[in-house]
């Protein structure tokens, strides 16, 4: 049985999986944000993945601050993961993590985000870049609720009415 701190990541790392499809409702986004990747040079599909990692991270490292289990991710205003896509520090955002990652995709994503951010240069502008497109992605969907401060759970319950597949992350057994 998964730790509640593995718990944690995995539930993270499936809001970043489904927080672009969620957005991209509106077609026009996702041909809006391909167009900002491909002016700052990022490989699109590289730049929609670390967009995902980025909201994982950020949520994970709010979730972290504020005690917050797995069982309780839910609860976490969208305004706080897009305050600390903007206003954490790189390294802050990797503090925390799980020793190991039951998925893949994730641990590699991760070690990307950890690459740019102690390369430095041209790769920290780019993680600024696309912490600026998380943020603006996640006001997407709060300006787009009806509720005065959505949460992580409304993202899930979008998802979910959007027919986008739910995985193993936001199992809570």
């Amino acid at each position: 049985m998964a730790s509640d701190h593995d718990l944690l990541w995995r539930r993270c790392a499936h809001l970043g999986r489904v927080l672009l499809p969620v957005v991209d409702q509106e077609a026009w986004r996702q041909a809006r944000r391909h167009e900002h990747l491909g002016a700052w040079g990022i490989n699109i599909v590289e730049g929609e993945r670390l967009i995902e990692v980025f909201a994982a991270l950020a949520a994970h490292a709010v979730a972290i601050d504020t005690s917050v289990s797995a069982a309780e991710l839910d609860v976490l205003p969208l305004s706080a993961v897009a305050d600390a896509a903007t206003g954490k520090r790189d390294f802050e955002l990797l503090a925390g993590l799980p020793d190991t990652f039951a998925d893949g995709r994730d641990e590699l994503a991760v070690k990307v985000f950890r690459l740019y951010a102690y390369r430095g240069g041209q790769y920290s502008l780019q993680l600024i870049r696309l912490g600026t497109e998380l943020r603006r992605a996640l006001t997407v969907l709060a300006e787009r609720s009806r509720m005065p401060s959505p949460t992580c759970g409304h993202v899930f319950f979008w998802a979910a009415a959007a027919g986008l597949s739910s995985d193993h992350g936001d199992q809570m057994s």
